[in-house]
């Protein structure tokens, strides 16, 4: 689910004139009631779609997982951190509405393009390095594995241990592949493999034309010091909300009952929509989101830049897939770090020079009371970072849990996919962000309201207990080693919670604690927490791997067995920090001088 700190509730003034022209939509300038459309069709595609990669890559492709979650985290990494660039862009040369069209435009056709998948990919087996044909019978949990030798079929079925037996007709244990000798694969089409990442990569350079202008484009609509202007962005919000609401159902259901082409298509109508909103808005926009005084329409040299930018995301991503398998079996810390590949060394430099180097010069440029108010501010960014890393679960092992040790069956009445788990979260952050709202208001008309660090301390301890409470539902899990998927809904249920503990302060955080001469500085910081949280996501779900056969694990209980030691792992990790935060968090407000 999108967080206000990488969709901004508040942003810094824009350079444009604000005007109102005398109507109004709920109190708010009309050009809202567009803006607002415009974002919810946006996040309507690329939530839909979020909600497909994962299981696309695993089930089409027939990516291991470990291949699979570092694909999903670049891809959600580099949607986090082109926006830096792209509103760099707009500010300068483009300007904000000029920048939401061609964003808009790349990313339908980078959703387009993804309805091009081919055949699926075949399966394979390398078994004591010869290799075997696979064949795959059946859906669900009773689809069935067997590689052929010799004209005769054996299943496959995966052992406690690791190791793979290999079954006759006769139930017969013909022979039994040690661990690591079983080597699961597919064959799948280079042209079409490279024209998925393609498209990943034009949704990556579209995205961060979009996201960072269309919330500027809003801010503009307000004068300096109107005090509708969080109230306006609290409705915008909104749409975003219900963007991913509807699409996260929608788009998973028409690519399980239709075929991948058709969720994409989905996704795709929703952006090109979105651009039309933008493109044609009859005057409405007119004055609003401008270039630079003097500028001129730089759109087809910046498109063109654009366009020179593709290759070197599909180079990223190829690189990111080429050492995904050598990162996961790296020993240790300091061997993960070597094996990282490009993209990953760059955000993790990049950041770590950012959270020293900062509070530095801030204690040398700045009072005593602006650099503590700035290593305040950065202590959280780092904090933020191990939220939004266990957070972001939901599109990667979350998913994959889903549809492997998940009982997806709704009273019996029907079963939802597992793509549409994600759907939850949206769901109750359109039910509960009103009543966290008025809980916060009420709080602080009582004068208890939880400081900044506290926020973020609560956030981490409920992200912990989600993943506790599903370890702790695995217990009545079936004899099908399955948890009942409203174990899951709980888990999103506790992390909603916790995310609108942290989501809503975020960038204000920033701007109320940032020497204002650097404040934009901190905003790209923020920006590249959100980002490095995503890439580590991604590394995270890697430990959660599990062997498949045809897009299928072999053995149910081990997989199990394996999500559940990383979920309680992680949850662990997050509650201890949680904990560390709270214990912090009366220096932390010390260091901040009274704001909250």
């Amino acid at each position: 689910m999108v967080n206000p700190s990488a969709d901004p509730t508040t942003e810094p003034e824009s350079s444009h004139v604000s005007r109102s022209d005398g109507d109004d939509w709920f109190g708010h300038p009309r050009q809202l009631a567009r803006l607002f459309t415009v974002e919810m069709w946006e996040r309507f595609g690329y939530y839909g779609m979020r909600a497909l990669l994962a299981l696309y890559l695993a089930n089409h492709f027939l990516f291991d997982d470990n291949t699979t979650n570092a694909v999903y985290g670049a891809f959600t990494s580099l949607a986090y951190l082109t926006p830096l660039v792209g509103g760099w862009i707009a500010d300068r040369y483009l300007g904000s509405k000029r920048s939401v069209k061609l964003g808009a435009l790349l990313m339908a056709i980078g959703y387009f393009t993804l309805c091009f998948g081919g055949q699926p990919a075949k399966p394979f087996a390398m078994i004591e390095g010869q290799r075997y044909e696979v064949r795959v019978e059946g859906e669900g949990q009773a689809r069935r594995q067997y590689v052929v030798e010799g004209g005769q079929q054996l299943r496959i079925i995966g052992r406690d241990d690791g190791s793979v037996a290999l079954v006759g007709e006769q139930r017969e244990v013909v022979k039994v592949v040690a661990k690591g000798a079983f080597k699961p694969s597919g064959h799948r089409s280079p042209f079409y493999s490279w024209l998925m990442i393609f498209a990943l990569s034009i949704l990556v350079v579209g995205n961060g034309f979009f996201k960072p202008n269309i919330s500027t484009i809003v801010g503009s609509l307000y004068p300096m010091g109107d005090r509708r202007r969080d109230a306006g962005f609290t409705i915008f919000y909104m749409g975003i909300n219900l963007g991913s609401l509807f699409s996260q159902i929608l788009c998973p259901w028409l690519a399980d009952s239709v075929g991948w082409w058709a969720g994409f298509l989905l996704a795709a109508f929703g952006m090109l929509l979105s651009w039309m909103l933008i493109q044609f808005d009859g005057g409405r926009l007119e004055g609003y989101g401008d270039p630079p005084p003097g500028m001129g329409n730089k759109t087809p040299v910046i498109l063109l830049c654009a366009l020179l930018a593709v290759p070197v995301v599909v180079w990223l991503f190829h690189n990111v897939i080429g050492n995904a398998a050598a990162a996961a079996a790296a020993p240790g810390f300091i061997g993960y770090l070597k094996t990282l590949p490009f993209l990953g060394k760059a955000l993790v430099v990049t950041f770590l020079l950012a959270v020293i180097g900062i509070p530095i010069w801030s204690w040398r440029a700045g009072t005593r009371a602006e650099a503590q108010m700035m290593t305040a501010a950065v202590v959280l960014v780092v904090f933020n970072v191990a939220f939004w890393t266990l957070f972001e679960q939901a599109g990667s092992s979350l998913t994959l849990f889903a549809e492997r040790n998940t009982d997806l069956s709704i009273f019996g009445w029907f079963t939802m996919t597992a793509g549409q788990t994600q759907f939850f979260n949206a769901f109750f952050i359109v039910l509960l962000a009103p009543l966290m709202s008025i809980l916060w208001t009420a709080m602080a008309r009582r004068g208890i309201e939880p400081t900044l660090a506290i926020k973020f301390g609560i956030a981490l301890i409920g992200v912990g207990a989600g993943f506790f409470v599903l370890v702790w539902g695995a217990r009545y899990a079936g004899p099908n080693f399955q948890v009942s998927v409203w174990w899951l809904a709980l888990l999103y249920f506790i992390h909603s919670i916790a995310e609108l503990c942290i989501s809503p302060v975020g960038l204000s955080m920033i701007t109320k604690l940032a020497i204002a001469r650097v404040v934009g500085l901190m905003m790209g910081v923020w920006f590249l927490s959100i980002s490095v949280a995503q890439y580590v996501a991604g590394s995270v779900a890697q430990l959660a791997s599990v062997e498949t056969v045809g897009g299928q694990v072999t053995n149910f209980k081990l997989s199990l067995g394996i999500y559940l030691g990383v979920f309680s792992n992680i949850g662990i990790a997050a509650m201890v920090l949680g904990l560390v935060l709270l214990l912090l968090s009366p220096l932390i407000q010390r260091w901040t001088h009274g704001v909250t």
